[in-house]
């Protein structure tokens, strides 16, 4: 992957739309359908390539797990 280039993904239950070198631009989605949508749009902006990495929708969003020590 090149500098630019915005990749959509599932993490954890949400999707997201990575770009790469540019993870201020980064946004997170709801849906697969919807971050496919702005993925693509994103890219055109950006003059770059749109990535769709397919995994299944679990349709639950999980939070990172805290170690509290006990």
């Amino acid at each position: 992957m090149d500098d630019g280039d915005v990749i959509t993904m599932s993490k954890r239950g949400q999707w997201v739309n990575r770009v790469v070198g540019g993870e201020e631009l980064s946004q997170s989605f709801r849906s697969r359908d919807e971050a496919i949508d702005a993925g693509r749009s994103l890219a055109t902006q950006l003059g770059s390539r749109h990535v769709v990495v397919d995994s299944e929708e679990t349709g639950v969003i999980t939070d990172e797990e805290i170690d509290d020590g006990t």
